[in-house]
């Protein structure tokens, strides 16, 4: 997670997906090493740049 993140600064469907994206990151993990885990990294950093923008908009006010 980013450093200045909370996990209250996320929505209840942006904390929802990453929970479900890193259950699914675990399992690809259990495959072994090898396994690919770039998607769905690219998936959690996308919710967390969404939330950071979030943020720093309602700062502002």
């Amino acid at each position: 997670m980013a450093d200045d993140l909370s996990w209250s600064d996320f929505t209840g469907g942006e904390k929802a997906h990453l929970i479900a994206l890193h259950a699914r990151m675990a399992k690809r993990g259990i495959a072994g090493p090898a396994v690919d885990l770039s998607d769905l990294q690219r998936k959690v950093r996308r919710i967390e740049s969404r939330a950071e923008r979030r943020k720093k908009s309602s700062k502002k006010k």
